[in-house]
């Protein structure tokens, strides 16, 4: 079902957030502790994108399992950044595995990544999919549900929708057309990141001048809390905004 993670606040390393934490992504890649809903180890690839001081996010994407990278460590601890979002995937069955597969998806200042799955995939979707402009779906990162649900929320922010509608508008959509689905969502400019809690799991550590969101705690520190169900999360570094979602 993935495993990812967002980070906003003081400039840390890379490895800070996926190497070194005892259950950081690395070991979540091959021996997960919450895997609710499918799925045993993520191992169909990962990826990880960092703004700089300047411009736009950089990402790096491979579709071979984290522990198996040999380049990322040590990129990973030269490499310090304000704001992240990390993800390790297990592709569900039938789906491609390619690096394009993988999280995170990005346009411009926005990086998108989910973990769940939509049930009655492609059909449920085939609506939904019927707004977007051609264009859209033809250049689609890669046919798969993750990336579908890029397209549909990104032609919401490119409308001009705050990005914390754009998701729950997206949502409502998927879950009344794929009742069932499960869709923990993480997206962010690097200012802000707006989550979200439909079937699966969240948990929040909040620090003065940080936040950190992940598909599950990766140490045993106090400060995790886990985020009910249902529920639509907007951070930034220093404030944090938990609401409930309107969904069918």
């Amino acid at each position: 079902m993935c495993r990812h993670l967002a980070y906003l606040g003081p400039p840390v390393s890379l490895a800070s957030l996926l190497y070194d934490p005892p259950y950081g992504l690395l070991r979540q890649s091959w021996a997960p502790r919450d895997m609710r809903g499918g799925g045993t180890i993520n191992a169909d690839g990962f990826g990880v994108g960092w703004y700089p001081p300047a411009g736009d996010p950089v990402r790096y994407r491979r579709a071979q399992p984290l522990w198996t990278d040999t380049t990322l460590p040590e990129l990973a601890a030269v490499t310090t950044a304000g704001a992240v979002l990390a993800a390790v995937r297990s592709a569900t069955v039938g789906m491609p595995l390619h690096e394009t597969a993988a999280a995170p998806f990005a346009e411009g200042r926005w990086l998108f990544s989910h973990n769940g799955v939509v049930r009655g995939w492609p059909d449920a979707l085939v609506p939904l999919a019927a707004g977007l402009p051609l264009r859209d779906l033809i250049t689609l990162d890669v046919p798969t549900d993750a990336a579908l649900l890029w397209a549909l929320v990104r032609h919401r922010l490119r409308a001009g929708a705050p990005p914390a509608e754009a998701l729950a508008d997206t949502l409502a959509g998927v879950v009344a057309a794929a009742p069932g689905s499960r869709l923990n969502l993480l997206l962010t400019d690097g200012t802000t990141v707006v989550a979200s809690t439909v079937g699966h799991a969240l948990s929040v550590r909040r620090r003065p001048e940080s936040v950190l969101l992940a598909s599950e705690p990766f140490d045993d520190d106090p400060d995790w809390r886990p985020v009910p169900d249902g529920q639509l999360v907007v951070a930034t570094a220093t404030g944090l905004d938990t609401r409930p979602l309107t969904v069918a």
